[in-house]
Protein backbone atom coordinates (compact mmCIF):
# COMPACT_ATOMS: atom_id res chain seq x y z
CA UNK A 1 0.00 0.00 0.00
CA UNK A 2 1.24 3.67 -0.78
CA UNK A 3 1.07 6.37 1.68
CA UNK A 4 1.84 10.05 0.84
CA UNK A 5 2.79 12.30 4.28
CA UNK A 6 4.46 15.15 2.98
CA UNK A 7 6.05 15.90 6.21
CA UNK A 8 7.68 13.10 7.51
CA UNK A 9 10.84 13.40 5.04
CA UNK A 10 14.19 15.04 5.76
CA UNK A 11 16.25 17.00 3.06
CA UNK A 12 16.04 14.65 -0.44
CA UNK A 13 14.70 11.88 1.00
CA UNK A 14 11.44 11.15 -0.81
CA UNK A 15 10.62 7.65 0.00
CA UNK A 16 10.41 4.97 3.08
CA UNK A 17 9.00 1.57 3.84
CA UNK A 18 7.85 0.87 6.91
CA UNK A 19 6.08 -2.84 6.12
CA UNK A 20 4.07 -2.95 4.14
CA UNK A 21 3.54 0.48 3.47
CA UNK A 22 5.58 2.35 1.06
CA UNK A 23 5.73 6.01 2.17
CA UNK A 24 6.12 9.14 -0.04
CA UNK A 25 6.76 12.67 -0.07
CA UNK A 26 5.09 13.70 -2.84
CA UNK A 27 1.80 11.84 -4.72
CA UNK A 28 3.69 12.35 -8.10
CA UNK A 29 6.70 9.67 -6.95
CA UNK A 30 3.71 7.03 -7.13
CA UNK A 31 4.72 6.67 -10.81
CA UNK A 32 8.40 6.66 -10.05
CA UNK A 33 9.23 3.15 -11.16
CA UNK A 34 12.52 3.40 -10.06
CA UNK A 35 11.88 4.23 -6.86
CA UNK A 36 8.91 2.28 -5.73
CA UNK A 37 11.19 -0.38 -6.84
CA UNK A 38 13.49 0.42 -4.32
CA UNK A 39 11.37 0.95 -2.03
CA UNK A 40 9.51 -2.76 -2.93
CA UNK A 41 13.59 -4.51 -2.49
CA UNK A 42 13.40 -3.08 1.35
CA UNK A 43 9.59 -4.67 2.13
CA UNK A 44 11.26 -7.99 1.18
CA UNK A 45 14.10 -7.32 2.95
CA UNK A 46 11.85 -6.30 5.92
CA UNK A 47 9.44 -9.12 5.35
CA UNK A 48 12.90 -11.78 5.21
CA UNK A 49 13.87 -10.35 8.80
CA UNK A 50 10.31 -10.38 10.54
CA UNK A 51 10.38 -6.55 11.01
CA UNK A 52 12.05 -6.28 14.41
CA UNK A 53 15.15 -7.70 13.35
CA UNK A 54 15.19 -5.79 10.05
CA UNK A 55 15.14 -2.31 12.07
CA UNK A 56 17.56 -3.09 14.70
CA UNK A 57 20.22 -4.62 12.37
CA UNK A 58 19.26 -1.29 10.34
CA UNK A 59 19.89 0.71 12.64
CA UNK A 60 23.08 -0.89 14.02
CA UNK A 61 25.00 -0.79 10.85
CA UNK A 62 23.89 2.64 10.17
CA UNK A 63 25.41 3.71 13.84
CA UNK A 64 28.66 1.91 12.96
CA UNK A 65 29.21 2.36 9.61
CA UNK A 66 28.67 6.19 10.59
CA UNK A 67 30.96 5.70 12.91
CA UNK A 68 33.52 4.12 10.59
CA UNK A 69 32.98 7.22 7.79
CA UNK A 70 32.80 9.66 10.15
CA UNK A 71 29.34 10.71 8.31
CA UNK A 72 25.82 10.17 8.63
CA UNK A 73 24.73 9.81 4.49
CA UNK A 74 27.86 7.51 4.05
CA UNK A 75 27.02 5.40 6.67
CA UNK A 76 23.60 5.81 5.57
CA UNK A 77 24.75 4.69 1.59
CA UNK A 78 26.97 1.75 2.73
CA UNK A 79 24.10 -0.29 4.98
CA UNK A 80 24.09 -3.72 3.19
CA UNK A 81 20.37 -3.62 2.73
CA UNK A 82 20.68 0.29 1.41
CA UNK A 83 23.25 -0.98 -1.03
CA UNK A 84 21.55 -3.77 -2.56
CA UNK A 85 18.16 -1.61 -3.07
CA UNK A 86 20.17 1.24 -4.58
CA UNK A 87 22.35 -1.39 -6.85
CA UNK A 88 19.00 -3.12 -8.28
CA UNK A 89 16.70 -0.36 -8.44
CA UNK A 90 16.31 0.29 -11.81
CA UNK A 91 16.08 -3.78 -12.55
CA UNK A 92 12.21 -4.05 -12.64
CA UNK A 93 12.48 -7.82 -12.67
CA UNK A 94 14.95 -8.34 -9.82
CA UNK A 95 12.31 -9.10 -7.19
CA UNK A 96 11.39 -12.07 -9.14
CA UNK A 97 14.64 -13.47 -8.96
CA UNK A 98 16.34 -12.25 -6.05
CA UNK A 99 17.38 -14.82 -3.99
CA UNK A 100 16.32 -14.84 -0.33
CA UNK A 101 18.25 -12.43 2.09
CA UNK A 102 20.68 -10.58 -0.92
CA UNK A 103 21.45 -8.33 1.44
CA UNK A 104 24.14 -10.28 2.94
CA UNK A 105 26.37 -10.22 0.37
CA UNK A 106 26.86 -6.47 0.20
CA UNK A 107 28.27 -6.82 4.14
CA UNK A 108 31.70 -8.66 2.48
CA UNK A 109 32.12 -6.64 -0.51
CA UNK A 110 34.01 -3.22 -1.14
CA UNK A 111 31.75 -0.41 0.76
CA UNK A 112 30.16 2.40 -1.61
CA UNK A 113 33.03 5.27 -1.44
CA UNK A 114 35.74 3.79 -0.23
Amino acid sequence: MILVIRHLFYRNYVGLSIWPFIILRSPALRNDAVLLNHERIHLRQQAELLLVAFYLWYLVEWVLKSLYYLDFHKGYRNISFEREAYLEEANPGYLSQREPYSFLKFLYTVPHGS
